[in-house]
């Protein structure tokens, strides 16, 4: 690592201003922070800091991935989606994924939107686009299946393919129409936003705080009192919350409204811009936002942008900024989606919040990785009218960098509903026998040295499997839900498990059975509750129904370093089985071997994960571990379903040389939605090598291996695009 890759003023330089060496170190900073948010928002549903400072290093690696493409990690985290689903509710799979929104903070982000969607497109800067500016509601979104117009089911986006099923409840709200007006499709998803208005809020708020007030007084005098009583910090915990109990009667009592906006999986197209689209919705009797807009161009959004942030205070509901939406609906499926947001919509957020406070200490927290991430404790202090007492210092460069030490007066930074981050410090209100914060050199849980590999931001615990932190956020990760699933694991009972000695791989989840009497005797488990009596059944069902899952779960559940859920799926798609995967990932931990190369040309993965793909199984006890596991689970093949008379499904495909019709970028994503598997290189396995204007080297290595070539307009014939 040079020595400007570990200078902590390295974050805050402009991007035209680094070096091939400083982008290096900078991309593999940003993607071990990326990581470890991910992993606080979508496993431990704790976020550590706010939307606008997540979306700044995202946005920041992306930047620095257009400056150095030669140097792409490909392990970029813009392809998660969501959160988890929730436990106590069935789950119900969406028709077509429930993606999240790139977000923009600023003009100049918005018109690079903009600037992309025409590179996308092909299309003149003269070219007008026309976009519907809607109010980003703060609230619960879900999706709403109607069959012959009738409403049979709604679902939470969860983790953006599946999510729980709330059909009940919302079978409670009055702004939800059971029937459609025709005519209508056969079938039909339709997407919303389901929301509490701020004086419904405020008023539900009271009535949950003297619901309180009341159980603490029949409790003091000895009194049996029900369960605690829940005071939301915000109209979006209020929607959330109260869309999510379990018996639908308490939802009827609460006032929740249901705005509609987007639409997912349908047998037709019933309009041909979103405004007509929008119109569609009111008339089979939804309600739509009224503010919602047309806008003619780019400077109509701006200036709605503007208006939208003054006015925003005065409307009834809570809001967080703007989603723009590309009027025209055949751009919108041309353009389609980029790991987890759609490329022809973003999300314009306005200002985060801010307040100060005094930092208390600074926690070490270990995760599955090894990695050491600093958090701060704070006296508590609202922020946005949300009491919060954490806060994210990301890791020891960024300590030293904003000279954070405890007793400090800090400010803090908040944009929506999550811990906010430390923005610096009140340097005037510093005690005089403050410190310098001395980050450890050792791992708090295990004693092992801690370590900061080249490249990186992130100290490491090198304790590795002896590690009890690392290997209980291990099995908390192998048993979350968008990994195994496995309903009644979570974070508590894995390390009660871990604590008693009876799990310390994840295989020994699924021999569980044989401890079941041991499991009943402990407090909580059924040792003398009737309420626990059924936990330990409920949980080995649970664990038995998991004995086939999806191969990208598996995959995903093992917690391979940078082998995220869209990579999972990326593998999983391209080798279809745990068998092939097993012994192309052996044949490929030698350097320069075919297998090796198939590996990194997969797009999407790329040489830097290829290694660590490598790593992992080249080292003997995590190569026994899986086999151990795999003894126990089954995963389900991958298959590619081709559509009748597509060519592509399942083949793999290379494009090079200038195209004239559409973009590389597109020409790849349509590729991709006809279920082919692009690749980078040019090997004797590739199926159909597409040649533009100065193909170049690819399309002589085609030749020589006598491989199909293709010229774009044949491409475009058997594709089906005219």
């Amino acid at each position: 690592m040079s020595d400007q890759a570990s200078d902590p003023g390295l974050r805050a330089r402009q991007v035209d201003a680094l070096t091939d060496e400083e982008a290096q170190a900078e991309l593999a900073a940003l993607a071990a922070e990326i990581a470890h948010h991910d992993e606080r928002y979508h496993r431990l549903d704790a976020p550590e800091i706010s939307d606008a400072d997540y979306d700044s290093l995202v946005r920041r690696n992306r930047a620095i991935e257009a400056r150095f493409p030669e140097l792409v990690r490909d392990d970029s985290p813009s392809r998660r989606v969501g959160a988890e689903t929730a436990e106590g509710f069935s789950k119900l799979r969406h028709g077509v994924p429930m993606l999240s929104l790139d977000n923009a903070f600023a003009d100049a982000d918005f018109l690079e939107f903009c600037a992309s969607i025409r590179r996308f497109l092909r299309l003149e800067a003269t070219e007008t686009l026309a976009f519907m500016g809607e109010p980003k509601i703060d609230g619960l979104s879900i999706n709403l299946t109607y069959e012959d117009g009738i409403f049979v089911r709604g679902a939470t986006r969860g983790d953006g393919t599946e999510g729980e099923d709330v059909t009940r409840n919302l079978l409670t709200l009055a702004d939800l129409p059971r029937q459609l007006t025709a005519p209508f499709p056969a079938r039909i998803e339709i997407r919303g936003e389901v929301f509490m208005d701020k004086a419904d809020f405020l008023q539900f708020r009271a009535q949950q705080e003297r619901a309180a007030e009341e159980r603490d007084e029949r409790r003091a005098r000895g009194e049996k009192v029900g369960p605690a009583v829940t005071i939301p910090a915000n109209p979006r915990n209020a929607a959330a919350g109260s869309l999510r109990q379990l018996d639908p009667a308490i939802t009827a009592q609460r006032p929740l409204k249901l705005f509609a906006y987007a639409m997912g999986d349908a047998s037709e197209q019933p309009a041909e811009t979103h405004e007509g689209w929008l119109q569609r919705l009111r008339d089979w009797g939804f309600t739509v936002n009224p503010v919602s807009e047309l806008l003619a161009d780019e400077e109509a959004a701006l200036g709605f942008q503007k208006r939208m942030a003054e006015q925003r205070a005065g409307l009834s509901y809570d809001i967080d900024g703007v989603v723009y939406k590309l009027n025209r609906l055949d751009w919108q499926r041309r353009l389609g989606f980029v790991g987890r947001a759609p490329r022809w919509a973003i999300a314009w957020k306005f200002p985060a919040e801010q307040a100060t406070t005094v930092l208390l200490g600074i926690d070490i927290q270990v995760g599955r990785t090894g990695a050491l991430t600093p958090r701060a404790v704070m006296q508590p202090v609202s922020v946005g009218g949300v009491m919060v007492s954490h806060a994210s210092l990301h890791n020891e460069d960024e300590i030293a960098r904003k000279d954070v030490r405890i007793g400090d007066t800090v400010i803090l930074q908040r944009a929506g509903d999550v811990i906010p981050q430390i923005l610096g410090v009140v340097t005037e209100k510093r005690p005089e026998d403050a410190q310098p914060f001395a980050f450890p050199d050792r791992c708090p849980a295990c004693g092992s040295h801690a370590v900061r590999p080249p490249g990186e931001v992130v100290k490491r615990c090198t304790g590795g499997l002896v590690c009890p932190a690392q290997t209980v956020e291990r099995l908390i990760h192998f048993a979350r839900r968008n990994a195994m699933d496995i309903e009644g694991l979570g974070a508590e009972n894995v390390q009660k498990l871990f604590d008693e000695g009876l799990v310390k791989s994840p295989a020994d989840i699924f021999r569980l059975a044989r401890h079941a009497d041991t499991m009943r005797s402990w407090e909580g488990w059924g040792a003398r509750s009737k309420k626990d009596a059924k936990k330990v059944a409920n949980l080995l069902a649970a664990i038995e129904a998991r004995r086939s899952v999806p191969f990208e779960r598996f995959i995903f559940a093992l917690g391979i370093r940078r082998i995220g859920e869209a990579n999972a799926k990326l593998l999983a798609r391209h080798y279809h089985s745990f068998p092939a995967w097993r012994a192309k990932m052996l044949a490929a931990t030698t350097i320069g071997s075919e297998a090796r190369e198939e590996l990194g040309s997969i797009q999407g993965i790329g040489p830097a994960i290829a290694t660590e793909l490598a790593e992992f199984f080249v080292e003997p006890r995590n190569l026994a571990a899986l086999d151990d596991l795999a003894g126990e689970v089954t995963p389900q093949e991958t298959v590619v379903v081709a559509a009748e008379g597509n060519p592509f499904a399942g083949k793999t495909v290379v494009f090079t040389g200038s195209l004239q019709t559409m973009s590389r970028d597109e020409a790849e994503a349509q590729a991709e939605r006809l279920g082919a598997k692009v690749t980078k290189s040019v090997s004797k396995k590739t199926d159909f090598v597409i040649v533009g204007a100065d193909a170049g080297s690819k399309a002589t290595k085609a030749a020589e291996l006598g491989l199909r070539v293709l010229t774009e307009a044949e491409w475009r014939g058997m594709a089906g695009l005219g």
